[in-house]
C-alpha cells in the first residue's frame, strides 16, 4: 500500500552524521558502492554504472509518491557520502523495513548503527510504523550483528517480490513498544 506524506523532506543530524534524501552528486559515490562486489553482495550483486543510476532514482522517487525512502548518510565533518540507509517499502516487501548499504570504507565505525537508530526513531515517530524490519540473507553475518545492536531478533523467513522471488531473507525486526522501551533503558 502506499503511504504518501505532505511534510517537508527531512534532515536528520546524529552526533557524526547527516541524514538527508539523496542528491545528484550523491550518484559517484552511489556508483561505486553498487560496482564493489563485496559491498554490493547482499543488496542484488554489483550493478555497471547505468544500471546504478536506474536503482539510485529509486530513493528520490520513493520520497516524491511514498513521503520516504532510504536516506542519504554523510559525513556530518567532511560532506562524505557514506552509504544509504533508512525505510523502504517496495510492493511485496515482507514489512516496513529499516534497511542499509555502506561503501567499504565506512563499516566497522559505527556508522550504520547511529544512522539506524536515528531513522528507527524517525520511521516510529513520523511514519507511524508499529514494527521496523530488516530484511538478511543467512550469510550475511555483519548485517545479523547490526540487527542484534539495534534489538532486533529474527521473526520469520520471508521471499523478498521480484526480481528477487528466489531469495529468502531472515526478517529481523521488532515492535514499535520493544523500540521504544528499549530506548528509555538505553537513556535511563
Amino acid at each position: 500500500m502506499i503511504a504518501t506524506a505532505s511534510r517537508e523532506p527531512p534532515c536528520i543530524e546524529t552526533a557524526r552524521l547527516i541524514l538527508r534524501l539523496p542528491r545528484a552528486e550523491d550518484f559517484d559515490a552511489y556508483a561505486a558502492l553498487q560496482a564493489d562486489p563485496e559491498a554490493a553482495r547482499f543488496i542484488g550483486g554489483p550493478l555497471s554504472r547505468p544500471e546504478a543510476w536506474r536503482k539510485f532514482l529509486q530513493m528520490p522517487g520513493a520520497w516524491v509518491i511514498q513521503g520516504y525512502a532510504m536516506f542519504a548518510v554523510t559525513n556530518k565533518a567532511t560532506g562524505e557520502w557514506l552509504g544509504q540507509l533508512g525505510p523502504w517499502q517496495p510492493e511485496g516487501w515482507p514489512g516496513t523495513e529499516v534497511g542499509w548499504a555502506f561503501k567499504r570504507a565506512a563499516w566497522g565505525k559505527g556508522y550504520a548503527t547511529e544512522a539506524a537508530i536515528a531513522a528507527i526513531d524517525w520511521a516510529f515517530e513520523t511514519l507511524g510504523w508499529t514494527e521496523v524490519i530488516h530484511s538478511i540473507v543467512a550469510d550475511n553475518a555483519a548485517s545479523q550483528a547490526l540487527a542484534r545492536r539495534l534489538g532486533s531478533r529474527i521473526l520469520r523467513q520471508a521471499n523478498l517480490p521480484a526480481p528477487y522471488q528466489d531469495i529468502i531473507v531472515d526478517v529481523w525486526g521488532q515492535s514499535r513498544e520493544e523500540w521504544l522501551a528499549r530506548r528509555r533503558g538505553v537513556a535511563a
